[in-house]
């Protein structure tokens, strides 16, 4: 198919862009990164962000204008970090700086916004914390008494790109709303929040994620040579790598392993965490997108190895599997998923080999996985299909199949699993296909298929119920 999407990815360092074809290939692409100082972590100007993504993009049409047609491409969407937030006023320019979502100045506000949750909507969003839009907005109010009078409406990341694209700065979309306290059930903005806490023209209209709300403005087609092709509303950088790697329809399930292990998943219901550990975003085809951020992940493997040890290491890994060792890489203090456990430290045995240690931690992020799916499965009364992956720790051929067999599950990766395919899927689920699970079908494609085997099964089912004993022994979990 000789259309195209554009997808813009903005994070915390850098902006990436991409053209890429309705069949999922892409045709090109441009990265920016931004000027970091010491406060970036809690403020960034998106005036910045906003210079950084017009280079880019004038960047991807010089390398295709002679290629690909301008009237080829077809819509374009953004997205970005979850609950990074910025006061605008009437013309639409920033107030100040954006609150990152890594701000933790409130602290206080999040335990205020979550106590009024649980009173108020206990069976909606009450997970808030000082990484959610809304106790930013409340702490913003407070410091910025002045500021505050200015503001016109408070705005999430992505949209400020969708506004600069479009003018329309008014609208957003279920993903980035839920941190604001939007209630992705009813469909509105809870009383509790528009009576006790913020005013309410300060908030937006809610959207599904790839709704069109406009056209490039004419000044931007003329400049980037491109059409008044249409904007779509983006959704949250961890629902577009959800998307990006294929899983997308109920019972699909998707593990990022990073610094951090993420997972999300697709259900026909919400799921319920007495926790908050879990948490469900809304699927723009009315399911669920529920899922947890473990501080269990892949951070080990650069801060304990050297970098240029690894290909032998997973090599090595292949044969020691599966290994009679526990091991547990977390490398702070404190788990928050799969289960909720301040006080929990890593664990190994004294005096392994490097070899050793190596597939010992992977095989303990692999039994924290199948714990978190066992949680999942019990909340939501639905079953876990299959496992889509992406992150750092996918590539390494022995952890996926230590993860496949652990887990007892197919595990697929696909070829691209990126946030800015994310956005480009947003981008093409309803102005080149009639639904973001068509777009997904079409533009994802398996790279690899891992399937459970028979002879490491065994001895991975006991070896995981030791792993859970042990941790009920340290008093990490309670069962």
């Amino acid at each position: 198919m000789n259309t195209y999407v554009i997808g813009i990815d903005v994070g915390t360092q850098g902006v990436r862009v991409a053209l890429i074809q309705a069949n999922g290939t892409v045709a090109a692409s441009a990265s920016r990164t931004f000027p970091l100082t010491a406060k970036s972590r809690e403020e960034q100007s998106p005036l910045i962000w906003w210079d950084h993504t017009l280079l880019a993009l004038q960047e991807i049409r010089k390398k295709t204008k002679n290629t690909i047609k301008a009237t080829e491409i077809k819509a374009i969407a953004t997205t970005s970090t979850s609950g990074t937030v910025i006061p605008i006023d009437r013309s639409n320019e920033p107030l100040h700086h954006a609150l990152m979502y890594s701000d933790k100045r409130s602290v206080e506000e999040g335990t205020y916004c979550r106590m009024l949750a649980k009173q108020y909507q206990p069976k909606g969003f009450t997970a808030f914390s000082a990484s959610c839009g809304l106790p930013k907005i409340l702490w913003f109010t407070k410091h910025f008494p002045e500021k505050s009078a200015a503001v016109h409406r408070w705005i999430h990341a992505a949209d400020f790109i969708t506004g600069r694209l479009s003018g329309q700065y008014h609208i957003t979309d279920y993903t980035n709303a839920l941190k604001t306290g939007y209630d992705v059930s009813h469909h509105q903005w809870p009383t509790y929040v528009t009576e006790q806490l913020v005013p309410v023209h300060w908030l937006q209209k809610v959207v599904p994620s790839g709704t069109v709300i406009g056209t490039l403005q004419p000044t931007l087609a003329q400049q980037l040579d491109l059409p008044n092709l249409a904007v779509v509303v983006g959704l949250t950088d961890g629902c577009a790598s959800q998307m990006a790697s294929g899983a997308i329809c109920p019972g699909d399930w998707n593990t990022t392993i990073g610094t951090t292990m993420v997972i999300k998943g697709v259900t026909k219901t919400p799921i319920i965490d007495p926790t908050d550990s879990i948490y469900s975003h809304r699927h723009p085809e009315g399911f669920w997108m529920p899922g947890g951020a473990s501080n269990t992940g892949a951070d080990w493997v650069s801060t304990d190895f050297n970098a240029s040890d690894l290909a032998a290491l997973n090599q090595q890994a292949e044969r020691l599997i599966p290994s009679p060792y526990l091991a547990w890489p977390l490398k702070q203090q404190g788990e928050r998923f799969p289960f909720v456990s301040p006080q929990a430290r890593g664990f190994a045995p004294e005096k392994l080999s490097k070899e050793a240690l190596y597939t010992a931690n992977m095989e303990g992020v692999a039994y924290i996985e199948r714990y978190a799916y066992e949680i999942i499965e019990k909340l939501a009364g639905e079953p876990v299909n299959a496992v889509f992956t992406a992150g750092g720790g996918s590539n390494s051929d022995a952890w996926l199949r230590i993860r496949s067999s652990v887990l007892n599950k197919p595990i697929y990766k696909c070829r691209e699993s990126s946030g800015v395919l994310g956005a480009a899927i947003c981008a093409a689920s309803k102005t080149i296909f009639n639904s973001v699970t068509e777009a997904v079908e079409q533009m994802t494609h398996r790279e690899k298929e891992i399937y459970p085997e028979a002879t490491l099964i065994d001895t991975y089912e006991e070896n995981y119920r030791q792993f859970i004993q042990l941790l009920i022994n340290k008093q990490y979990l309670a069962i």
